[in-house]
């Protein structure tokens, strides 16, 4: 873990950003490839995606739909015990994102001129569900279920099959508990493809959320405009604010708990107590050998750690709003006095009983969050990000009148004749 000790006049955001630098895993090689993969998809639609999804995940499928059938053994397959906690988590989830929900309104301005907003859920939109290795069902409840409250009529699905051209059981479950319309057993770059351009048997979406390895990321990016994204996530990472008050065996395992996600995944523990940070450094190596997937843990430790030695909470506070981390713990022992000062954040978990797989999991709010510090600039996943919103104007005629001739005027400035006319004509009538 890379230590570094804050000066009494503190950091630069400059600085902060050479020091906390996220591997972002692109390169030349991936957009390339991904082109290929987009250009074949699009051109040729099923046949590419039958034989890419061959390729990548050694499984020639006919169809790519999951069946009704399939998503029965798969709950029956996990038992009623777990699902009972995804349809908890699932309540959750929804009870928390209808507070982000929106009316329409049309009021009156000023006579006869009203103005107003309309919300109309996005039609269509595809969520992508990473396979691999380890499978997110929490994943799948807090992306569909925001897009569900929104009142998005169609959600489509898109997740790797294994080798048995099988879907993952949790993950079936939980798009079948949140909402989901079809599951399409098709993942990678082909299924960011399948989704932004639709082939003979997969309708196009016009949105696409939903982490997802580099090549995810970069397909993502390159469809960007054909379709609406999410984000461009990055590796997750995790923030804490912690002083000698705090308990190392703690503070240690929640590093960790962030850091075993991924190699890249970064973590930072500021503090105004040098003691303390090295209690939890050795904490930290303690509870590594502890972990099925050290391995992963250890070199994101080893390569993405940074402890913020600081004058005190305050410096410590700044320094957090510069690294703008997805997740922000915060376990002084007055937690909640510095929820006002934290102006750069995914999401803040207050106090030492609010550890961040709480929010992963259980709380409601969503987990898919802004990283690499793009949460100064952005918010977690809502119902918003399902939303249009459509400007409402009307004028009567009194009102038109009244201001034809300042409108005309900007036409004029501007040299956009025909805009001119367009009052024009009308007062002329």
């Amino acid at each position: 873990m890379e230590w570094i000790d804050v000066p009494n006049n503190g950091l630069s955001l400059r600085e902060i950003r050479c020091i906390t630098k996220r591997d972002q895993a692109e390169n030349a090689d991936i957009r390339e490839s991904v082109e290929h993969i987009l250009q074949d998809v699009q051109l040729r639609g099923d046949d590419a995606v039958r034989e890419l999804t061959e390729k990548f995940d050694g499984i020639r499928l006919e169809t790519f739909l999951v069946s009704d059938r399939e998503i029965e053994e798969a709950t029956k397959k996990i038992g009623p015990e777990m699902i009972a906690v995804l349809q908890e988590a699932g309540d959750n989830i929804r009870a928390y994102h209808q507070r982000q929900t929106q009316q329409s309104w049309l009021e009156t301005f000023r006579p006869g001129v009203r103005l107003g907003a309309k919300f109309t859920p996005i039609q269509r939109v595809g969520v992508y569900v990473p396979g691999g290795t380890a499978a997110y069902p929490s994943t799948v409840l807090m992306d569909i279920i925001p897009a569900h409250v929104a009142g998005v009529p169609s959600i489509a699905v898109f997740t790797p099959p294994a080798k048995d051209g099988t879907v993952n059981p949790y993950v079936l479950a939980a798009a079948h508990i949140a909402g989901a319309t079809e599951i399409y057993k098709v993942g990678g770059a082909q299924g960011i493809a399948a989704a932004a351009f639709g082939t003979e048997s997969i309708p196009p979406v016009f949105k696409i959320v939903g982490p997802g390895n580099a090549y995810v990321a970069m397909a993502k990016r390159l469809v960007f405009g054909t379709v609406g994204i999410d984000m461009i996530a990055g590796p997750s990472e995790v923030g804490i604010l912690a002083d000698h008050t705090a308990n190392p065996v703690w503070v240690a395992a929640d590093l960790l708990a962030q850091a075993e996600h991924d190699r890249r995944a970064a973590v930072f523990l500021v503090t105004p107590s040098a003691a303390f940070a090295g209690e939890v450094e050795l904490e930290v190596q303690r509870q590594l050998e502890e972990l099925p997937r050290k391995e992963i843990a250890a070199a994101s430790i080893e390569n993405h750690a940074k402890i913020f030695i600081t004058k005190d909470r305050m410096q410590a506070v700044e320094i957090m709003n510069l690294i703008a981390p997805e997740h922000l713990e915060i376990d002084f022992p007055d937690a909640e006095t510095y929820i006002d000062q934290i102006v750069n954040a995914g999401a803040i978990f207050i106090g030492a009983y609010t550890p961040e797989p709480i929010g992963d999991y259980f709380a409601g709010p969503n987990h898919t969050l802004p990283t690499m510090g793009t949460a100064a600039f952005s918010s977690p996943l809502g119902v918003y990000d399902f939303i249009k919103r459509s400007s409402l104007l009307q004028y009567d005629k009194k009102a038109f009148m009244a201001v034809a001739d300042q409108v005309m005027r900007f036409a004029d400035v501007e040299g956009l004749q025909a805009h001119g006319l367009a009052v024009r004509r009308r007062i002329d009538e």
